[in-house]
């Protein structure tokens, strides 16, 4: 079986779409046996989703796990979005919703998961407190923002307020819990599917936030290092090393390309940005 995967193709972006056509019908060219898009693939508002899934003319199994960004919205509810909305739009074109429902063919299987992060990825080095990371806001970008000032107070270094950032979930995913108890709910999810699938030789999973923090883009600057709080989470890695039969993780988010053997387990990250846009291939026997 040839496994081709893919991230980050960020549709609805104008700067993004026409190397996302590339990429596409590079796919389509290839050939294979099952696709996955592991995320990031449109913002759930209008049809860049549908598409962008619409453009490949894949013969074998398509399957799709979603990203932050297809949470994104103006309007409804992030959280309905995720459980309701975009799995009924996904599966009404002919993809398979692996967040639900694993892929089964023979020995292997593949599981999928949005991810989420908890900050255990932020960066001590940068003096910011806890509560920035949950507002999506660093302390130099609260300074100018009144909504913000509730933040503000006297454990701030100054290093701290001369960094300017924002990570815009805060402005478009409503998800109505906080950001640990949604990932809560995705890793009890994706222990259930791999319980019930212990007695399967192998196992891929697909999830979108990075699940190893072998895996994080090096320094660049503060304000990049600010955002690597939202890139994933540890315990997500940690939940996957306990499962012998998981061979492989492939994630996105980060926009970055890296490679690490972690235990078991041979995590991938594509590597896709808005720019330029990667997909790998793996061959498995079954």
């Amino acid at each position: 079986m040839r496994l081709i995967v893919t991230a980050d193709l960020h549709y609805n972006h104008a700067k993004s779409r026409e190397s996302a056509d590339e990429l596409i019908d590079q796919i389509n060219r290839s050939g294979g046996d099952v696709l996955i898009v592991v995320g990031d693939t449109a913002s759930f508002d209008g049809d860049s989703l549908e598409k962008c899934l619409s453009r490949f003319q894949f013969a074998g199994s398509k399957l799709f796990v979603a990203g932050n960004h297809e949470l994104w919205t103006r309007g409804e509810d992030s959280y309905k979005i995720f459980r309701q909305s975009l799995p009924k739009r996904v599966r009404d074109i002919g993809w398979q919703w692996i967040q639900d429902e694993p892929f089964v063919a023979g020995e292997v299987a593949i599981v999928g998961s949005i991810g989420w992060y908890d900050y255990s990825f932020a960066q001590p080095s940068l003096g910011i407190p806890q509560r920035f990371y949950a507002a999506k806001i660093s302390p130099g970008a609260a300074e100018h923002q009144s909504e913000f000032s509730y933040l503000l107070g006297d454990d701030l270094s100054a290093h701290a307020k001369q960094i300017v950032a924002r990570w815009n979930d805060g402005k478009f995913v409503k998800l109505h819990r906080s950001d640990e108890e949604f990932l809560d709910e995705l890793l009890a999810e994706l222990k259930k599917q791999l319980d019930s699938l212990s007695h399967v030789k192998q196992v891929i999973a697909a999830v979108h936030h990075l699940p190893f923090v072998q895996l994080l883009p090096p320094s660049h600057n503060a304000q990049w290092d600010f955002a690597k709080a939202y890139l994933g989470s540890g315990r997500i890695g940690e939940l996957l090393l306990t499962y012998t039969n998981v061979s492989h993780v492939f994630c996105g988010h980060s926009h970055f390309h890296a490679e690490a053997k972690i235990g078991q387990i041979e995590a991938i990250n594509i590597g896709s940005g808005y720019r330029a846009k990667f997909f790998r291939t793996l061959d498995i026997a079954t």
